[in-house]
């Protein structure tokens, strides 16, 4: 299955999926272009913006060690930058920054770990005290 953002104003609306035979031009290989003119045609708006998301990406890599795309899988609500081709999710905190690599928002100080692995606890950002606190049970 490939998936597919629907984008109004660079947000992306609603994400799809379309089955990967329908991409196949006449030689066989997927094309973008044709998943977006199947959902165009699908959904009577020919003028409707749509973009290839990838479920397996995200920070810039491909979980399968595959080629990276668009950054990150586009959700709901994801800004569609066209200068970076790439999906940014909604920022979760003004005291964060836009990480220009992976395109994704970066806390203003390392969340806590040990050995460079996250500790195996739930921590939440606090804004007002620019610092991660540990969850308790």
């Amino acid at each position: 299955m490939a998936s597919f953002a629907k984008i109004e104003n660079n947000i992306v609306i609603t994400v799809e999926s379309v089955v990967n035979e329908v991409l196949k031009d006449l030689n066989g290989v997927e094309q973008e272009n044709i998943g977006i003119e199947f959902l165009k045609k699908l959904y009577n708006e020919p003028n409707a913006i749509w973009k290839k998301t990838s479920y397996n990406t995200h920070n810039g890599i491909h979980n399968n060690g595959g080629t990276p795309f668009r950054k990150n899988f586009a959700g709901i609500g994801y800004t569609y930058d066209a200068n970076r081709d790439a999906f940014i999710p909604p920022k979760p905190y003004n005291s964060w920054k836009l990480n220009e690599t992976t395109c994704n928002w970066e806390s203003p100080i390392p969340k806590p770990s040990r050995d460079g692995l996250e500790i195996n606890q739930c921590w939440d950002w606090n804004e007002e005290t620019q610092n991660w606190i540990l969850q308790t049970p």
